[in-house]
């Protein structure tokens, strides 16, 4: 783990992160859009990705592109249990955890088989402070997983007139 595998982040930047994307309202017609770009930028990347949208439980927005395979999806679904739970990122609990040198899991009585704190799990908070949805991305390296998360957070928020 380390910064091989974090790049260096610190809880307190991915922290800072999230109260920046943060979203002026999410519907699904905005999950739908937030899927689209999602769907762009790694196609024209040529990026073997699966992306996924939820508002709350419900998955609003699924692709898996040319190059990503089936396990993409358990990822994924491990990835949303932990930003469900915690309202977080997935790369903010696991740096969390590595400062803290603790064990996630135990810490949270949770398995590794439902839980993976992975980067590419990002939360959709609204202006209101509220949670409403996830972000998911399973496929590259998990920094580069939760990279792409937030351009495509970045990309929404410019479309809709928001400034960073």
């Amino acid at each position: 783990m380390g910064v091989g595998t974090t790049y260096g982040y610190t809880s307190d930047q991915l922290l800072i992160e999230e109260q920046i994307l943060v979203l002026p309202s999410l519907d699904i017609s905005d999950a739908l859009e937030i899927g689209e770009i999602a769907k762009s930028l790694s196609l024209k990347r040529n990026l073997p990705v699966a992306i996924e949208v939820r508002l709350d439980d419900w998955i609003t927005y699924h692709v898996s592109l040319p190059g990503s395979k089936p396990e993409n999806d358990w990822w994924i679904s491990r990835k949303a249990r932990v930003v469900n739970l915690k309202h977080h990122s997935t790369l903010y609990e696991r740096v969390r955890s590595e400062e803290r040198f603790e064990d996630w899991f135990a810490e949270n009585n949770l398995s590794e088989e439902n839980y993976a704190i992975h980067g590419g799990g990002i939360p959709l908070i609204t202006k209101n402070n509220k949670f409403v949805g996830t972000l998911l991305i399973s496929g590259l390296p998990q920094v580069e997983d939760h990279l792409l998360g937030v351009e495509v957070l970045t990309e929404f928020l410019a479309r809709k007139g928001e400034l960073l």
